[in-house]
């Protein structure tokens, strides 16, 4: 059974009763993320994730991990461009131990200078990795110039200026702003009593009160036609190739999810059978939606070797080209739901994902959206459809280049791009 409240310090609130179960797990959605940063506090979320783990009034950072230890459970966090997590597991007996100390994290951290200083150094660390991680990196490479000079562009790590310029006070203030109830999604899934947990959270955050925080949230505007060269050191060119694509709002993404699924979302996709099975051009070949509040981007990855990235755009251009031309079969959109539906329901059976769900369909949507619901839309998903956003989408003038590699092959896979998607 599932329900959902408004708390009296303006949090909402979903529990999922799931009494079959042996473990629970909770997690609070903070509505804020890298598009909420100004420039000089580029990476702030993110750091602000790292400082809730380094202790509280009541905990030594060193207490907070050893109590989820000693009740065998698990502890973690990650930042978005849009939002920042804070999530648990634990048996069903140890849940409320597990969401006082989340709370108090939450709610409690002190940031003290001196823990700050040793944070600013790992979150250095954290991004020299991943500088060093050209397959990862190439993603912010071709974000960063799509949403140019709007916050959405922004690393969710920040930059080795913004990090090592930034002081405690005003990643304090960051904290304190957007880190109130008001601005929360708290979801909890499990072997629960619905209405204990609504009580025990009232309770324990009662004196957690704070207006929502003003937003001052612009629609970024989308980069396109651009071409993003970075020189480096590398094996393999990473390639990315974009267009402008949908908001989670959007009608349209459960036929953006299934025709994604088709082109390039798995191993039986057509541009992983094409272009690694059949021409083994790369190891890596995919394609992915990203869809946020009021924009998004569909994005194309392969990593190859500097000698084949003439076969590779020629191979890359003639099956976009015959996917917008000749669409898909019955056949691959009946594969494609049944492994949709699959994923969907086998995820039901994991008590983090159904916590999830549930929260991010209230962060989304202000409402829970139903597997079944997603299920059926996704059933209704039709070839023409596909056809007909791959058309929209897939326009040469609309696609964009981010690559990284040896710099004399840079330019050819520039000419390259040019030569296929240039024609305007």
């Amino acid at each position: 059974m599932i329900d959902s409240w408004s708390l009296s310090n303006g949090a909402k609130l979903v529990v999922e009763d799931i009494p079959y179960l042996k473990s629970a797990a909770i997690g609070v959605y903070i509505r804020v993320g890298s598009r909420n940063e100004i420039l000089s506090l580029a990476g702030a979320s993110h750091f602000i994730e790292h400082m809730l783990f380094k202790g509280t009034a009541k905990r030594t950072a060193r207490e907070i991990a050893e109590s989820f230890e000693s009740i065998g459970g698990q502890l973690n966090a990650f930042t978005s461009k849009e939002h920042t997590c804070v999530y648990a597991r634990t048996l069903d007996e140890d849940i409320y131990t597990a969401m006082e100390i989340v709370f108090d994290m939450l709610f409690c951290s002190k940031m003290a200078e001196k823990d700050f200083d040793t944070e600013r150094n790992v979150v250095i660390e954290e991004i020299n990795m991943y500088e060093d991680t050209p397959d990862e990196l190439i993603h912010d490479v071709f974000a960063r110039k799509f949403w140019e000079g709007h916050p959405m562009g922004f690393s969710i790590l920040g930059t080795m200026d913004t990090i090592s310029n930034m002081n405690r006070d005003e990643l304090f203030q960051f904290y304190k702003k957007y880190y109130v109830p008001a601005n929360m999604v708290i979801s909890v899934a499990g072997n629960v009593e619905n209405a204990k947990i609504r009580e025990f959270i009232e309770r324990t955050l009662e004196s957690q009160k704070a207006d929502l925080p003003v937003f001052v949230q612009e629609k970024p505007l989308e980069g396109t036609g651009f071409i993003n060269l970075q020189p480096k050191e590398v094996e393999q060119m990473q390639i990315c190739l974009g267009v402008p694509g949908i908001s989670y709002h959007d009608e349209d993404r459960y036929t953006q999810n299934v025709m994604n699924s088709i082109l390039g979302g798995g191993m039986s996709s057509r541009l992983f059978q094409k272009l690694r099975e059949e021409l083994g051009l790369a190891y890596s070949v995919y394609s992915y939606p990203s869809s946020y509040s009021d924009t998004g981007l569909y994005s194309i990855y392969i990593g190859t070797g500097p000698d084949k990235v003439g076969q590779f755009c020629a191979a890359l251009y003639e099956q976009i080209d015959n996917f917008i031309k000749h669409g898909v079969k019955a056949e691959e959109i009946t594969r494609t739901q049944k492994l949709m539906k699959s994923s969907i329901s086998l995820g039901l059976e994991s008590v983090m994902n159904r916590m999830t769900r549930l929260a991010k369909s209230m962060l989304m949507y202000g409402e829970i959206v139903s597997p079944e619901e997603v299920i059926e839309r996704v059933y209704a998903v039709k070839p023409d459809m596909i056809q007909e956003m791959a058309h929209h989408i897939f326009k040469p003038e609309l696609f964009s280049l981010a690559a990284i590699g040896d710099k004399e092959v840079l330019p050819i896979v520039e000419q390259e791009f040019q030569k296929w998607w240039g024609k305007r």
